[in-house]
């Protein structure tokens, strides 16, 4: 399975979904999870 690539636009569109949610008193872990990415 080829890996998928994310384009500029997505990638910010993630991390801004991510500190919503980090604002929102989840963890990071909750947080990688709601958006489809790894924690690494």
């Amino acid at each position: 399975m080829p890996r998928r690539r994310f384009t500029p636009e997505q990638i910010i569109q993630h991390l801004r979904e991510a500190e919503v949610l980090l604002s929102q008193d989840k963890t990071i872990a909750q947080a990688c999870k709601a958006i489809g990415v790894t924690e690494q």
